[in-house]
């Protein structure tokens, strides 16, 4: 059982591990080209003006 144990914990750290290195490649591409940066800023702004215009909210603090 411990075998599977530590298989199942390896495995959640490599997909940590993996995750960690997208983000930080993908903030290196945003700031080396600030088109993309632009864009993906534009993208969330546009998405948050969808959320609101449609009435969805995400937290419920008034």
């Amino acid at each position: 059982m411990s075998l599977l144990r530590f298989l199942g914990l390896l495995f959640a750290f490599v997909g940590v591990l993996a995750s960690c290195t997208v983000v930080i490649a993908l903030l290196v591409l945003l700031l080396r080209f600030w088109p993309v940066l632009f864009v993906c800023l534009l993208a969330l702004a546009l998405f948050g003006w969808l959320m609101e215009h449609c009435g969805i909210r995400i937290n419920t603090r008034d």
